[in-house]
């Protein structure tokens, strides 16, 4: 390995364990169109597994497992605190999220990057982030 690279240079994917396969599948799938690439049922383990394509090389993957215990997510518990997908316009995502039926909260600006962020959250109330991204300026 070279000095100086990152030893992890990219995440992969992100795995979720939902309590309700199928509308957890229809929210990430349907409502917030992540494309499906591979869903399986494990018969041995009574659980789904369903890959979600969020951009190239980057995946969900969505679990489904019988009687999996809730996990807090506020306040603020320990362990994974919130899912962030970049977008372009915040508030043009906004208004497709509430044209979908989604509430989100109000609209805020980072105090350090100046960029708008907003959360909502997925079927078992995991937040979801979208944080503008930078205009790519020319040249």
């Amino acid at each position: 390995m070279e000095i100086g690279k990152p030893l992890l240079p990219a995440i992969h994917h992100i795995a979720l364990i939902c309590s309700d396969y199928a509308r957890s599948k229809a929210f990430y799938s349907e409502t917030l169109g992540l494309p499906i690439v591979h869903e399986v049922y494990r018969r041995e383990r009574d659980s789904w597994k369903l890959d979600l394509q969020v951009s190239p090389g980057v995946q969900l993957e969505l679990f489904s497992f019988p009687n999996s215990p809730p996990r807090p997510s506020r306040p603020e518990a320990q362990g994974l605190r919130h899912l962030a997908f970049a977008v372009p316009s915040v508030a043009a995502a906004v208004a497709e999220l509430q044209r979908r039926g989604i509430e989100c909260e109000a609209i805020r600006t980072d105090e350090y990057t100046g960029r708008c962020f907003t959360f909502f959250a997925d079927p078992d109330g995991l937040p979801i982030e979208l944080y503008e991204t930078e205009p790519v300026l020319p040249g």
